[in-house]
């Protein structure tokens, strides 16, 4: 037996679903699952607040005298439109210093430069602090900024022959 398993998280999540805004009392069966196999899933997605557990807690075990709950967040997980969370989340994009640094190195080798400029300008790149590094993106998100209607005239070019 798995100690976790997706389509058991699956049909936990979707009985809890069927029961909301109610708890789902777990002496009822959960697509014919014994408690033994159910509690690490249940415990896991409650660790993402994915579910809420009522009753008898017990740290290696669990009895069905127990009851759960679908939050907000385990309806949008199981949703295939990603719920309400994919309509007023905000996404957060994080790059590293050393993600960065690859991303403008591609760039310099792309670039139409002798080979030896090239070298020189991705050697003082790499050598760079991440305070310098981040100012470099901000003047290259200016540089994007302002040079936004080619692109936007670039992207209505790839996108005609589709229209």
């Amino acid at each position: 037996m798995e100690k976790f398993c997706r389509e058991r998280q699956k049909a936990i999540l979707n009985a809890a679903r069927q029961a909301f805004p109610e708890f789902h009392d777990c002496s009822e069966d959960i697509a014919d699952m014994t408690a033994e196999e159910a509690i690490a899933d249940i415990r896991y997605l409650e660790g993402h607040g994915l579910l809420k557990v009522q009753g008898p807690r017990y740290l290696n075990q669990m009895d069905w005298d127990v009851s759960i709950q679908i939050t907000s967040e385990g309806i949008d997980f199981i949703e295939a439109d990603g719920g309400l969370s994919a309509i007023l989340g905000v996404v957060t994009v994080r790059l590293h210093d050393e993600t960065i640094k690859n991303l403008i190195e591609a760039k310099i080798l792309a670039a139409d430069l002798p080979q030896p400029d090239k070298q020189r300008y991705i050697d003082e790149l790499r050598k760079l602090p991440a305070e310098s590094t981040k100012h470099l993106v901000m003047k290259l998100i200016d540089a994007g900024l302002t040079n936004a209607p080619a692109a936007w005239t670039a992207i209505q070019n790839a996108l005609a022959p589709y229209l």
